[in-house]
């Protein structure tokens, strides 16, 4: 039911990393080659440092093992960003527990709330009793934005009053999903606020309601970032790390970009894993996040 990783790398591996291919194939490796492939990464949003640190990594691999052919470059480079993304965290939100609650963060616009449907359903399907609160009481019809997604996925929703206490909100979901028996909640959250407020403060009351309400909660933090802006993407990431102990990230919107490269990023960084990836604008489109199948779907032909 849901998209692969695959289909949703359609762009990126038409253009930049098609490219990517094709230098790695002009025949002798020089200095030219190695400029050329540091404009591709930087063009496909892998950052200057994960960037440099990738061509380093190759430049010394081609030196010590005497890869020439077109075959062992892309293998040698798949290796290299297979060792970037690599992550020995184990995914809290996944462990067996009577409540797991997981606040979403992000700024409006990322997709947030859309991706609490997708999550929503991801979870259901997989026999998850989940129930969504609608924590962004600042934002107008946010609310009735997430009603919407969670009637599509078929899961109850939570809410307050437009302009209330988000932290009151999110306590309150707690206690229904205690109440009513289910054992997975969704808690979206402010991305923006009105200038008397300050966004990562009012975040912050949500996460302590939660840490206050439940054993060693929230046990995810995850930050939706809208994958077309970027290395901005990457600073807001910075902002929101910093204050409300995010775990995790879910990309956005990568089906409509070429610039896959800042998952590189991510982990490189921020020291993030990615969770999750958006396939697509359905609520089905989401895809759990598989380094070994997001590697190869750059280059697959």
């Amino acid at each position: 039911m849901f998209k692969n990783i695959r289909q949703s790398l359609t762009r990126t591996r038409q253009s930049v990393f098609g490219q990517i291919v094709n230098v790695l194939g002009m025949g002798e490796i020089d200095e030219d080659t190695w400029e050329d492939l540091e404009a591709l990464l930087i063009q496909a949003d892998m950052g200057v440092l994960t960037t440099m640190d990738l061509i380093n990594a190759m430049q010394q691999r081609v030196d010590r093992e005497g890869l020439n052919t077109t075959d062992q470059l892309l293998q040698a480079m798949k290796q290299e960003m297979r060792h970037i993304l690599l992550d020995d965290s184990s995914f809290a939100l996944e462990e067996p527990r009577q409540l797991t609650v997981v606040m979403i963060v992000g700024v409006n616009g990322s997709g947030k709330t859309t991706t609490i449907g997708k999550l929503a359903l991801y979870y259901k399907a997989r026999g998850y009793k989940v129930m969504v609160t609608a924590g962004d009481t600042f934002r107008a019809a946010a609310i009735d934005q997430l009603r919407i997604w969670s009637e599509r996925a078929n899961v109850p929703m939570t809410a307050g009053q437009p302009g209330g206490d988000s932290a009151a909100v999110a306590y309150d979901g707690i206690r229904a999903s205690r109440a009513r028996g289910y054992n997975l909640l969704f808690i979206d959250t402010a991305g923006r606020l009105h200038t008397k407020f300050n966004l990562m403060r009012e975040l912050e009351k949500t996460y302590n309601v939660c840490r206050s309400s439940v054993h060693d909660a929230p046990h995810e933090v995850l930050l939706v970032l809208d994958a077309p802006t970027g290395q901005n993407a990457l600073n807001q990431a910075r902002k929101f790390k910093d204050s409300v102990h995010v775990t995790g990230v879910i990309l956005t919107k990568l089906d409509s970009t070429a610039k896959g490269g800042m998952v590189f990023s991510i982990y490189r960084e921020l020291a993030l894993p990615v969770r999750f990836i958006g396939t697509g604008e359905s609520i089905e489109d989401l895809a759990p996040f598989d380094a070994d199948a997001f590697i190869d779907g750059l280059f697959e032909v």
